[in-house]
């Protein structure tokens, strides 16, 4: 009897865990046994690894064959312990020379013995390295995703002979084979359009480029063909490159959402998201079978989260993005576990007045009755609602504003203004896990502004009459922030606020 080791990594959300892999080999009537809490797909490994073995011209004894995942109390899932199985095996067969037990293995088997690269490496890998270790063996399409992360060494293999070779099994030197790529999902990824493209519209601009050197939410309503959409797609173009730590974070969602080339490097650029207002709750925010994947909120971290038509959206879906809004996470309950994603994005969100959308201005032609027009207003709701920081009703553009021969500001001079003011809020958050006004809780901007007699004032009476909630109350105060980063000003004042409570809504302001 032989038993051997070595080492994979659960992931559970982005969080993972290094797991040990034991493989017991026992003289007693053949068979194969896989314990530690494996979902289906994992389960099937103990064929892919036999397949794969005797497809590599190896072979084990004739015993009783015993794998433990540990930690078992931990599920797992997926076909990325395969390798770490097959070679635990060897080992406890006392096929390799070399011990693989301080080496992480990563990667799925295909039945002829190739390596097939999985997704969620890099976030395996940081894990790894987090937990000490610092060799890594991976499919050769998954070396260049791993080796993004500092400190880790990896070495990749095309083939299950050539990883038994490189610990010192006794095989003739095995041919090359063709590696398996990496299938990247269907999200594609195209640059933002440049805001001169936008021909007018001057308060909707503002209001863009004040929701992105805050980081706030926006909320954009109108009838059709006022530019809502080319608005919202154009914010990525005005926004700062991603951090290293954030570059981190977003490449290491998209990794496990299958939606990250490795050739690109880290993602550097802030993510947009769009989905179809027919997206389930489990598309919008996450969600599967066992352990729950990524959605499209969490591969907009450090980005925008883009619903157009938004009262079209089933109000499960909408409601489900409260959590986020708030906290800049998803914690997602299923009976498998309990997966973390991280989800703080800009939300955009768009619609009609109306269903037939002519309900704006004066509401001339729309053809809705008043119950059919607050019915479907009220489908975005007030908790909702009150989450969003800014709230601009875009108009049609005037024939004054077609007549301006002067061309459209670019999104570079844009981005560059947006940047400024970024860095004087960087500046004065320094040390308190803060980057931006709308992450900045609403006591700290109430203490810094309470030596100031009359900024709050219009605040308290606006709360006082129930025209604004507490929480209303300190996104105004947030965006009043961002009004005087932009404008060069230490701090807002009551002018500020009054423009940040008319950017939230016109009935505020008054």
């Amino acid at each position: 009897m032989g038993l051997g080791r070595t080492r994979a990594v659960a992931l559970v959300g982005l969080t993972g865990f290094v797991v040990e892999v034991e493989a017991y080999l026992a003289a007693s009537v053949p068979g194969f046994t896989l314990v530690g809490l494996p979902d289906a797909s994992l389960s099937e490994s103990r064929d892919r690894v036999r397949a794969a073995l005797t497809s590599s011209g190896l072979s084990l004894p004739p015993r009783k064959i015993t794998v433990n995942l540990s930690p078992a109390s931990l599920p797992k899932t997926g076909a990325g312990y395969d390798l770490a199985i097959a070679v635990a095996l060897l080992a406890g067969a006392g096929t390799l020379e070399r011990s693989p037990e301080g080496v992480v293995h990563l990667g799925e088997l295909g039945l002829d013995g190739r390596l097939r690269p999985v997704h969620g490496v890099l976030p395996a890998v940081k894990a790894g390295v987090e937990a000490g270790f610092e060799r890594f063996l991976v499919p050769s399409a998954n070396v260049e995703e791993a080796r993004l992360v500092p400190g880790a060494t990896v070495r990749g293999a095309d083939s299950l002979a050539q990883v038994a070779y490189l610990y010192g099994a006794d095989i003739p030197e095995p041919p090359e084979v063709e590696p398996v790529p990496l299938v990247v999902r269907g999200f594609e990824r195209t640059a933002p359009g440049d805001l001169e493209d936008v021909v007018g519209q001057a308060e909707a601009r503002e209001a863009l480029e004040v929701a992105a050197a805050g980081g706030h939410h926006l909320y954009l309503v109108g009838p059709p063909g006022t530019g809502k959409t080319m608005l919202a797609s154009r914010l990525p173009s005005i926004l700062p490159d991603l951090g290293e730590r954030a570059a981190v974070e977003v490449t290491a969602v998209h990794s496990l959402a299958g939606s990250f080339d490795p050739a690109e490097g880290l993602l550097r650029r802030p993510p947009f998201e769009d989905p179809h207002h027919t997206a389930t709750a489990a598309a919008v925010v996450g969600g599967g079978s066992g352990v729950p994947r990524p959605g499209a909120a969490s591969r907009a971290h450090r980005g925008v989260l883009f619903l157009d038509e938004a009262p079209e959206f089933a109000p499960k879906v909408l409601e489900t993005l409260r959590q986020p809004l708030e906290h800049g996470e998803l914690v997602l309950h299923r009976a498998a576990g309990t997966a973390r994603y991280p989800a703080r994005f800009q939300l955009v969100l768009a619609a009609n007045p109306c269903p037939c959308g002519l309900a704006s201005g004066r509401g001339e032609g729309c053809t809705c009755p008043p119950s059919r027009v607050l019915r479907y207003r009220t489908k975005l709701s007030g908790p909702l609602m009150d989450r969003v920081d800014l709230q601009i009703e875009v108009g049609p553009v005037s024939r004054a504003e077609l007549a301006v021969s002067t061309p459209p500001e670019t999104s570079a001079a844009v981005a560059a203004r947006v940047l400024a003011a970024r860095e004087v809020a960087a500046e004065r958050y320094a040390g308190t896990g803060w980057s931006t006004n709308a992450e900045v809780p609403g006591r700290w901007l109430r203490d810094a502004l309470r030596g100031e007699r009359g900024v709050l004032a219009p605040l308290e009476l606006a709360t006082s009459r129930n025209v604004l909630t507490m929480r209303g109350a300190d996104r105004v105060l947030r965006v009043a922030w961002t009004l005087a980063d932009l404008d060069g000003r230490p701090a807002p004042g009551a002018h500020d606020v009054g423009r940040a409570m008319a950017m939230r809504s016109p009935e505020v302001a008054r």
